[in-house]
């Protein structure tokens, strides 16, 4: 009998990847849109110390969740390929593991953040009554994050499983509490900024109860929880866990020395950069979504050792990236003229949207690049890689060729630095994970010989039938 939970060892792999990354764009999108409209609601209140307490504690809030997407990447990882290789046992296995461990160390991350709120608050550079605010919001919201780790990782199996629209829902479903209930207890209850933080918990208990439900109910449940099993699922777990935690910390590195080099040309130069940090997520939420939806397609198709698909995969990826970037950009090239009148744009503000619209926008292929780059790396069993191309493209990438791009041109030179900085990555993660492809075809790298042999053998039956 067919591995019914295998969704993607046959089938057209490009519609595969569509519509993997469409519905999970969906989700990201419900979280960006739900951010933004918090940000909204605490500005009318009309007190700007409100609005920075949720800028410092939004940084903090960053560090947190990168330690989420660290555990859902190697969640995914794992339950792919074990459903690749037919084997659901374990797939339910590593599912129950992972879920436990990203409780155990949610817990205990949030109890080392919680204890020192106010020393990281003031390393973000909050002071005085602002930094009051941000320490109570931070304070609220915090212990939650177990909560939001059992969601995180529970999107992640269930796109392991192919179920991309009921992992879609799970960020729906907490978007949609926490636009509801923002401004029930901000403005009915008149609780402010306790208010939104009490929203967000609420947002995290329904994302954790949305993600876990499908799994019991459609996807075989949880495996009973044994610690040598659980001992044994965790040296993959962590190796996996570890480097993707520290690939997602390299972004806001290299965004903050971008930032300090747009400040030095003045608060135009800083607003224009803030509305293209804005638009980037939205317009291109599909290419941000492309690296988790197309990492169950190739960690089955490697569980089960085909590798044909495992190719196909990564160059439908990059067809798929291409066809929405030049899509994306088009629109964004037509619509410059209202964006830009949407955000009052203006002088400086203006020229950087107007560049950002134009050819910048193309040069995002090259990001998607390393997404779907990365997503091989972490599938394929070379995390690492993952991890050394994100800080290469946010360091080496990024700092000589902004000051270069700054010397040249100015403040638009800081944009092209850094576009240019994501070009040379973007090839180099393209031919790095293509060699890494051709390699697991020969040898898969990090898996032990019997899971090997398994993989071999399923296929083999499976292409007898």
């Amino acid at each position: 009998m067919a591995n019914r939970q295998a969704a993607f060892l046959q089938g057209n792999l490009f519609r595969h990847i569509t519509v993997m990354s469409l519905t999970s764009s969906v989700g990201l999108m419900a979280v960006f849109i739900v951010d933004f409209v918090d940000m909204i609601f605490i500005s009318m209140l009309g007190k700007a110390e409100l609005a920075a307490a949720v800028g410092y504690a939004g940084a903090i809030l960053f560090f947190t969740s990168s330690f989420g997407i660290g555990v859902a990447i190697a969640a995914g990882a794992l339950v792919s390929r074990a459903l690749g290789a037919g084997d659901e046992v374990l797939a339910r296995q590593r599912a129950t593991n992972t879920l436990i461990f990203g409780v155990i160390f949610g817990a205990v991350f949030a109890a080392v953040v919680w204890l020192n709120l106010e020393p990281l608050a003031t390393l973000m550079g909050a002071s005085g009554e602002t930094l009051a605010l941000s320490v109570r919001y931070l304070s609220i919201i915090i212990p939650s994050l177990p909560l939001l780790l059992v969601g995180m990782v529970g999107g992640a199996i269930l796109r392991a499983h192919g179920a991309a629209r009921q992992a879609m829902m799970v960020t729906v479903i907490g978007g949609l509490v926490n636009a509801v209930m923002d401004p029930i207890l901000i403005f009915g209850f008149d609780l402010e900024l306790t208010g939104a933080a009490i929203a967000s918990v609420m947002a995290r208990i329904a994302i954790c109860l949305g993600a876990l439900y499908p799994i019991m109910k459609y996807h075989g449940g949880l495996h009973p929880p044994k610690f040598t099993a659980l001992l044994g699922d965790l040296p993959p777990i962590m190796t996996l866990a570890f480097p993707a935690i520290l690939t997602q910390l390299a972004t806001p590195i290299g965004q903050a020395y971008v930032t300090r080099s747009m400040a030095q040309y003045g608060e135009d130069a800083v607003s224009g950069m803030a509305i293209i940090a804005r638009i980037t997520p939205v317009a291109f939420g599909v290419i941000f979504a492309l690296s988790g939806a197309i990492g169950p397609v190739i960690g089955q198709n490697f569980g089960a050792a085909q590798h044909d698909r495992v190719r196909g995969a990564y160059r439908d990826g990059m067809l798929f990236t291409a066809g929405i970037v030049v899509f994306v950009s088009l629109v964004l090239f037509a619509l410059r003229g209202p964006i830009a009148a949407l955000f009052q744009a203006d002088g400086l503000t203006k020229e950087l949207l107007f560049l950002f619209c134009g050819p910048l926008a193309l040069a995002f292929f090259f990001n998607g690049m390393i997404f779907v780059s990365n997503a091989a790396f972490n599938n394929l069993g070379h995390p690492y890689y993952s991890t050394w191309i994100n800080w290469g493209r946010h360091t080496l990438g990024t700092i000589p060729l902004v000051l270069l791009g700054a010397y040249m041109f100015g403040a638009a030179g800081i944009l092209i630095g850094q576009a240019v900085g994501g070009m040379i990555f973007g090839l180099l993660a393209w031919w790095l994970a293509r060699r890494v492809i051709e390699k697991s075809s020969t040898a898969v790298a990090g898996t032990p010989p019997a899971f090997q042999r398994q993989a071999r053998l399923l296929t083999l039956l499976h292409h007898r039938r």
